[in-house]
């Protein structure tokens, strides 16, 4: 079998969230598992792919086509990387640029490289049984299999999976740019419109053969008309051929044993000394007081769906407590410039506005406790990391973060957790987290649970 994984992202070479987590692991494992399946994964040629991945790329073609009205064309470059064939799209108009998303043109971009992907395959004939489609930045190959390359010989036999990794993120466009951006017959409309706006995620969703999501519980929350953005209708007339995995993340990559980007490597065993060196470590560098105080962390993009306002509500009270509480992300402006003040006022809080992966390692090697709140959370990933650093998560339960999180004082638990979106329901749950971490014996239960948990891709692929 072939598999072929399109992808906007994929780490090493380009990330900016958890689908290039997945992309850079899932296909590895696939492979891990069961070598005669021949794993495959494309993406962008990015700018920021670091020079030491671009130096070992080999250009397999150059192919040429057209998109619209436009005569077009891309250099695919191939780099072999522990097992898994990672192939490139180069053409420096749409991705010689510094960011991977929120360009203007994104449209035209993807539809581009949705195009330059099938024409890929038709050049190459190297077909894959499957190809695995991810997010509405891909949706136009399962699109454009199904429509305007159906009855091509080469393609036809192709059968498609689309995962939706998070629905809030749809590709919608205006209708009239059917033809000329998207290259698609007026006879496609139907098939690509909702809600008066032609919606990628929406046509991908209706001619995908089968359709995936990230977490069991967030399959079915999304029949539902608070967790769909609009697409609760066309969830539950494609029922039939959902499935939700829960993700996984890297253990070899979030580590605290390697050490890799943490101030002091510790084992599961020697987590109690490890994890109070990696907290005073980060106490000094942050200049906060070096006390072993509760450490809570939240790590995320500062937008409302992370729950970011709840944590507003609640943080003055919260820092009333003797603890010490370190926020780690980018986001809304006014998120932002909200916790930077709010640093200036409280000795025992830190804001680092940015994203770097490095820095949250080093968060996560020092917390005890982690800061979920989450509105709605398709996986959630940061919480599966921080139980790997031996930090205990409190989380709402919703989505993967449900399926994830067992809470305190039941079977197998491994956090906390709380049900309703209410500012004093999170604040009690931290206080109870906070209070029992001054119970040595049962909090360190907890935390041997936290770092018992398995979330290794070897059980999600």
């Amino acid at each position: 079998m072939k598999i072929l994984y399109v992808t906007s992202e994929a780490m090493p070479f380009a990330a900016s969230g958890g689908l290039g987590d997945v992309m850079g692991a899932l296909p590895r494992e696939i492979k891990l598992q069961n070598d005669k399946i021949d794993t495959e994964v494309i993406l962008p040629f990015y700018k920021s792919i670091p020079e030491e991945y671009k130096e070992k790329m080999k250009k397999v073609i150059d192919i040429s086509f057209n998109l619209c009205w436009r005569k077009t064309g891309a250099s695919i470059y191939m780099l072999d990387l522990e097992g898994v064939k990672y192939t490139f799209v180069e053409n420096h108009n749409y991705f010689d640029r510094e960011m991977l998303y929120g360009e203007f043109d994104d449209g035209e971009r993807f539809a581009f490289f949705s195009t330059a992907v099938v024409e890929y395959i038709i050049a190459t004939k190297n077909i894959p049984d499957i190809i695995h489609a991810n997010d509405w930045q891909t949706a136009l190959v399962v699109i454009y299999l199904k429509t305007k390359y159906r009855n091509n010989k080469i393609t036809r036999g192709i059968k498609t999976l689309y995962t939706v990794h998070n629905i809030e993120y749809q590709g919608k466009y205006d209708r009239a740019i059917l033809g000329d951006i998207f290259a698609l017959e007026e006879r496609y409309l139907n098939t690509v419109e909702y809600d008066g706006k032609i919606n990628l995620t929406k046509g991908a969703l209706v001619l995908s053969d089968k359709v995936g999501t990230v977490s069991p519980n967030y399959n079915n929350e999304l029949q539902h008309d608070f967790f769909a953005f609009g697409l609760a209708k066309i969830i539950r007339e494609i029922s039939h051929k959902t499935v939700g995995v829960l993700n996984g993340i890297d253990y070899g990559y979030f580590s605290p044993e390697n050490g890799k980007d943490i101030y002091f490597p510790y084992t599961k065993r020697g987590y109690k000394t490890g994890k109070r060196k990696n907290k005073k470590a980060l106490q000094g560098e942050l200049m906060l007081e070096e006390r072993n105080v509760p450490l809570l962390s939240m790590i995320t993009r500062l937008v409302p769906g992370k729950g970011v306002d709840l944590v507003i509500r609640i943080i003055e009270e919260l820092l009333s407590e003797d603890i010490q509480f370190i926020i780690l992300g980018v986001g809304d402006k006014e998120y932002e410039e909200y916790f930077k003040a709010l640093e200036e006022r409280y000795a025992n809080f830190r804001a680092i506005i940015k994203f770097d992966r490095a820095v949250s390692k080093k968060i996560y090697a020092a917390s005890d406790i982690f800061v979920m709140p989450s509105k709605s959370e398709p996986c959630g990933l940061a919480q599966m990391i921080a139980t790997s650093y031996g930090a205990v998560p409190v989380v709402r339960a919703v989505g993967g973060l449900y399926d994830s999180i067992k809470p305190y004082g039941t079977t197998g638990a491994n956090g906390f957790t709380f049900d309703n979106y209410n500012a004093h329901e999170l604040l009690y749950t931290l206080k109870s987290a906070i209070s029992l971490y001054k119970n040595d014996a049962e909090w360190s239960k907890l935390v041997r649970g936290a770092l018992g948990s398995d979330f290794s891709w070897k059980r999600s692929a």
